[in-house]
């Protein structure tokens, strides 16, 4: 006679160690790179907040400095008449703060810093986990694109098994159902426009440029998957040298 608790005891235990063996480095890169992304969102709502308030203080500075991280950064680590030295600001239209008003200011741009700081540290873990599970996409995407376009994948296996068509496309899908729904003009590229080879050309060659790029890509994922040798830098001059 068939026992039924030691069969759902088995199955339950066959789970468990199912779940435990599917964890891979493809969690902790997505994982990784979804955490920056939304610390960058996060820093970046709160930061233009800091910049409104911060502003009654020295309205000056904020327009100076057009970069989030490094606003903060020096607001937490110099004082008022500092900056007006270093910005070369005479006379301020901001007024003086008592030193109650001042202190929740200054608290905010700690913190804010503190999560600028915390999305550095999820970088290096990131190029770490990258350089050691696919080298050659991450030395031809960089650590940051080349795990979004894994995130977007689902999984390396995922993206080794994608035309390079697909990965040119990657990111892009609410343009591609837009075209095929009302014909619009098809997107030429999606994720991997922010790559500097990219992000860099002329709008009319960067279509041809992502279809280049999406070549290569697809190349390094496939030796990174089956583990094949490192051939990044040799994939990475020959880019170079096909989008001169």
């Amino acid at each position: 006679m068939v026992d039924f608790e030691k069969l759902r005891k088995k199955s339950i235990e066959l789970a468990k160690k199912t779940i435990r063996e599917s964890i891979s480095e493809d969690n902790f890169i997505i994982n990784s790179i979804n955490n920056i992304d939304e610390l960058t969102k996060v820093a970046n709502v709160l930061t233009k907040r800091l910049r409104d308030w911060y502003s009654l203080y020295l309205p000056e500075f904020s327009k100076k400095i057009s970069d989030n991280e490094a606003f903060v950064k020096l607001i937490v680590s110099r004082k008022r008449k500092e900056l007006m030295q270093e910005m070369n600001i005479k006379e301020s239209m901001g007024t003086e703060l008592s030193a109650k008003d001042l202190k929740p200011i200054m608290e905010i741009a700690l913190r804010i810093n503190s999560l600028y700081k915390l999305k550095e540290n999820l970088k290096e873990y990131l190029e770490q986990v990258m350089n050691s599970y696919c080298k050659n996409l991450s030395t031809i995407t960089g650590a940051l694109l080349g795990a979004k376009l894994l995130e977007q994948a689902g999984s390396l296996k995922k993206l080794a098994m994608m035309p390079s068509s697909t990965v040119q496309l990657l990111g892009a899908e609410k343009a591609l159902f837009r075209h095929l729904k009302t014909g619009a003009r098809p997107p030429k590229h999606g994720t991997i426009l922010q790559h500097p080879l990219v992000s860099s050309a002329k709008k009319t060659n960067r279509g041809r440029y992502s279809r280049v790029l999406a070549d290569k890509i697809t190349i390094a994922v496939k030796t990174d998957y089956f583990k094949g040798k490192f051939i990044g830098d040799k994939l990475k001059t020959e880019l170079e040298e096909r989008l001169k």
